[in-house]
This record gives C-alpha cells, sequence and structure tokens, in this order.
C-alpha cells in the first residue's frame, strides 16, 4: 500500500516541492516558519485517508502537528490493487488541491495574522489564542497580541503542557509591545523546531 500511496503522491505533490518525510506516509510543504503537512492517514487495517494542514513553527515541538486544518479525509478501505491506486491518486489530487489553497490563505505573515485573530475562540483551545497572539505582536499589533495572550492565561492549567503554555504566553505578554523582542523569541522557537525535526535552518523573516 505504501508503495501505491508513495507514487500517486510523487505524481501530485512532488511537482509542487513537496517532500516526503523519509519513507512514510508523511510530506510537507516548507515555508520556513510554518509547514504544509499532508498525512495519508494509516488505519488499523488496510487503507487509506488524508489529513492536510498547516504547522506554525514556533511551536518548537519535536513531532509535526496540523494546527489549521485544511481538510481531512477518512479511511476507505483497501480491495484490490486497483481500486486502491485510484483512491491514491484521488487522495493525492486533494491534497495538492488543498496545499495550494494554504498557499493562497497564507502567502505572507500579515495575511496569517488576519487569519488567527479574526476566527472564532473555540471554547478550550488554548493554542488558537496562544498563535493568534504570536502572529499579531509580530506585526505590530500588541493589543491584539495581548488580549489572545491574556485568553490563554485565563484558561485553568490542568495538565503539564498548558503550564508549559502558559510560562511561554507570560514572557511573550510581557515583551509584546517589542516586535523586535517577539521576533527574536519566535526566530529562536522556529530555529529551534526545525532542528528537532531535522530540517535545515533557514533565517525568519518577517513580511
Amino acid at each position: 500500500m505504501l508503495r501505491i500511496i508513495t507514487s500517486a503522491a510523487r505524481e501530485s505533490l512532488k511537482p509542487l516541492g513537496l517532500a516526503q518525510r523519509g519513507r512514510s506516509r508523511l510530506w510537507i510543504d516548507d515555508h520556513g516558519w510554518w509547514l504544509g503537512v499532508v498525512e495519508f492517514t494509516p488505519s488499523r487495517i488496510a487503507g487509506s485517508g488524508l489529513h492536510v494542514g498547516a504547522m506554525w513553527l514556533w511551536h518548537d515541538a519535536d513531532h509535526l502537528a496540523f494546527h489549521v486544518e485544511a481538510v481531512r479525509v477518512g479511511s476507505e478501505l483497501f480491495r484490490t490493487e486497483d481500486q486502491f491506486t485510484r483512491l491514491a491518486l484521488e487522495l493525492s489530487r486533494q491534497a495538492a488541491a488543498n496545499v495550494t489553497a494554504l498557499r493562497e490563505r497564507f502567502p505572507a505573515l500579515p495575511d496569517v495574522a488576519r487569519y488567527l485573530t479574526s476566527r472564532p475562540v473555540r471554547r478550550g483551545s488554548l493554542w488558537d489564542s496562544f498563535d493568534a497572539g504570536i502572529a499579531a505582536a509580530l506585526v505590530g499589533d500588541p493589543d491584539t497580541a495581548r488580549d489572545h495572550f491574556e485568553r490563554v492565561l485565563r484558561e485553568d492549567a490542568l495538565a503539564p503542557w498548558m503550564v508549559e503554555a502558559q510560562e511561554k504566553t507570560r514572557e511573550l505578554h510581557a515583551i509584546a509591545a517589542d516586535r523586535d523582542a517577539v521576533t527574536a523569541w519566535v526566530t529562536r522557537a522556529v530555529g529551534s523546531c526545525r532542528s528537532k525535526l531535522g530540517l535545515d535552518p533557514v533565517p525568519f523573516a518577517v513580511s
């Protein structure tokens, strides 16, 4: 199955410049400080689905994540090689279309900031406010940044990861009005994240 999926993905995704992660079902669209992530999702039984989204590298994570979802398609079972080949080709075409849509939605940082700060706040979604705050601070809107950071700090820290997120948020809240300081913070986080993910270092430019 992986052979069929990889062949289909190469046909649709490689021409767009995406790179396969080793021999996995994961492909990435590298924009320096954010990634488009494509996963031909494995199921517990033979088959495949699709998950496409964007990952903000200021999270400084050691694994790929979907911080903005573009599409999620449930897994379909493998029945025959011909049937699964058609499925893989269709999923890879959907993946390519959604990667292109993400590129068009997020051509530059101001577009990301507008999207993140204008979308409805989901109850209990700490990361939505965290991301919106960072993006707002990076484009020089400290009032909006602080508003989103304060939403993060109002959450009950019920798990260690939430405590860590709030520690980062307090640091960012304190420097929200200093765009250079926020940019330096994000530059360090992005560089660290790229290193953890095995990606080459690239300069971070606010644009």
